[in-house]
């Protein structure tokens, strides 16, 4: 019988902007009930309810507003600790501690508690108090140096590709303690650093640094330890239209060739092997670019897939709404939002056969489930709710 993956599962959810709403996010999908905590102070910007960038990071979870300033809030936080599973939360440091809700306390309330702490720099160390972005991250870490195209322009990955890895480990350290919380009862504290995060990206690289201390350049489109050639992306005729392609083997090479129209050089001692195609990069790229710069993306890819050569349109947000195989694989669903309008999210590529997602709902309004938590889940009156938002505590 098919059943919710994470459905016994409650989640108190403290975090912002990115890494900490894709961690709650995921186990939103699977069907943990994710209690998002906001206040109006802070729901705006990218936290606004109404905003395209909060409706992406938290579908599927509940809204309460919870002003912790408040000592009385805090008591209500504790006694929505008693009947939760997990606590995320990715503030710096001294947030949590100085509002007296650090795990020490917490597990008092709920001894087998898994609370996790998702700041840039961890718990401890010299720079723990220090807050980032995934950019910032990116650049600590080495990311940004190493996707450039040259050591002298360090633009980097064009979005926070940090906050995506951070908050993947971050599902995968909680899943970790759930099971082992599972075998023995106990509850666990995850310290995650960010930063640490990023850098465990970079191994290879970090590996290579102890040998070769003075050789470590990015390689832009390029990759030097991959056994193609050519190998690269190459702009296409249009608006930052661009084509992916390798080509591995001989026979890929001689049906580019034919795509190409096998022109006099194509035989030519520089371009005999893949080793020698791989020394005179510059020039069959040249080449190869030329050639694509007459073509639209489609064109060039259908040309070249047709001829059995590995090739592909770096496809920007169009295209992948409109791209078939997702359709096909019914990667996207329309949720209705707080004020009735459809909108089209992407959905989950992990897909089980005896279990599901459950019902998804498009990212709560401010404050939509107060009553729900308040009242049915703590068991406050309406007149004890009424208090709490006339004196600003639930607000």
């Amino acid at each position: 019988m098919d059943h919710i993956i994470l459905e016994e599962l409650r989640v108190l959810d403290l975090t912002r902007v990115a890494a900490g709403p894709y961690a709650t996010r995921i186990m939103a999908d699977f069907g943990a009930e994710v209690i998002k905590l906001q206040t109006e102070k802070i729901a705006t910007g990218a936290e606004s309810n109404e905003s395209a960038y909060f409706r992406a990071w938290n579908r599927n979870k509940r809204s309460i507003t919870l002003d912790l300033s408040y000592p009385e809030a805090k008591d209500l936080f504790l006694e929505l600790t008693r009947i939760s599973d997990v606590v995320v939360e990715n503030f710096s440091p001294r947030v949590m501690q100085n509002w007296g809700l650090n795990y020490n306390n917490l597990k008092k309330v709920r001894p087998d508690l898994i609370m996790i702490s998702m700041s840039a720099m961890g718990q401890t160390g010299p720079w723990k108090n220090f807050a980032a972005f995934g950019p910032t991250l990116q650049s600590l870490g080495g990311l940004s140096y190493l996707t450039s195209f040259s050591k002298d322009t360090p633009l980097g990955l064009g979005y926070a590709y940090a906050d995506m890895i951070a908050g993947l480990y971050g599902v995968v350290a909680i899943l970790a303690a759930l099971e082992y919380r599972q075998q023995t009862g106990c509850g666990q504290y995850i310290d995650l650093s960010e930063y640490e995060a990023v850098c465990t990206t970079i191994g290879p690289t970090l590996l290579d640094a102890f040998i070769n201390p003075d050789n470590i350049l990015p390689q832009g489109n390029s990759a030097t330890h991959i056994p193609a050639a050519p190998y690269g992306c190459y702009k296409c005729s249009g608006d930052e239209r661009w084509c992916a392609v390798a080509v591995f083997s001989e026979d890929e090479w001689q049906s580019l060739c034919n795509v190409l129209g096998n022109p006099s050089r194509a035989g030519e001692e520089r371009f005999s092997s893949l080793s020698n195609r791989k020394k005179n990069k510059v020039e069959l790229d040249k080449w190869l670019a030329d050639w694509m710069a007459n073509r639209s993306a489609e064109e060039a890819v259908k040309l070249l897939q047709g001829a059995g050569i590995p090739a592909g349109i770096i496809q920007n947000a169009g295209d992948l709404a409109g791209d078939p195989h997702l359709h096909a694989r019914n990667f996207f669903k329309e949720l209705k939002g707080p004020d009735g309008n459809g909108t089209q999210t992407d959905t989950s590529p992990i897909k089980f056969t005896s279990a599901k997602n459950g019902p998804w709902k498009a990212a709560p309004s401010l404050g939509r489930d107060n009553d729900y938590v308040y009242g049915k889940l703590l068991g406050l009156t309406e007149a004890e709710i009424k208090s709490y938002i006339e004196r600003g505590i639930i607000a």
